[in-house]
């Protein structure tokens, strides 16, 4: 599909998206306490949060984009891929791949699942799509092969 029309596709429909009940509630304790300077970044993960299915830990398919889950989603602009860590706010260090929530790539990413797209707009207000590629690492995933283990 040529990229024109793929962007246009994905910017007409919001894909479903998934947050475990936990990561629903934090999420929007997060948008209210948001500081002024992140208004814009705050109502777009407000808008993901509303808009969002709300399913318990154990629910969640491996493939959705939970909270301090490891993902790899290619920027469709670039056709570059990148690994990162979603993460809250406090614990954000983009050198090492940890990005937060409250950024425009990060509330873009939350709750997607593999094969995803989702477009986002810059700090700058460029109009960007991403696409997630695999979710490398999800904590209730882990968990629950954790508790199969004993």
């Amino acid at each position: 599909m040529p990229a024109a029309l793929h962007q246009a596709s994905v910017a007409a429909v919001l894909p479903p998206i998934i947050l475990t009940a936990d990561n629903h509630e934090r999420l929007g304790h997060l948008v209210d306490v948001a500081s002024d300077g992140m208004a814009a970044e705050a109502d777009f993960l407000a808008r993901e949060i509303d808009r969002a299915d709300v399913v318990a830990p154990e629910q969640i398919p491996p493939s959705v984009v939970t909270m301090n889950s490891r993902c790899i989603f290619r920027d469709d602009a670039s056709g570059r891929d990148r690994t990162v860590t979603l993460v809250y706010p406090e614990d954000e260090d983009v050198a090492a791949g940890r990005i937060s929530v409250l950024t425009p790539v990060g509330a873009a990413l939350i709750g997607l699942a593999e094969g995803q797209s989702m477009s986002w707009h810059t700090r700058s207000g460029e109009s960007r799509i991403l696409t997630l590629l695999q979710v490398a690492f999800q904590p209730e995933a882990a968990s629950r092969q954790g508790a199969d283990l004993h």
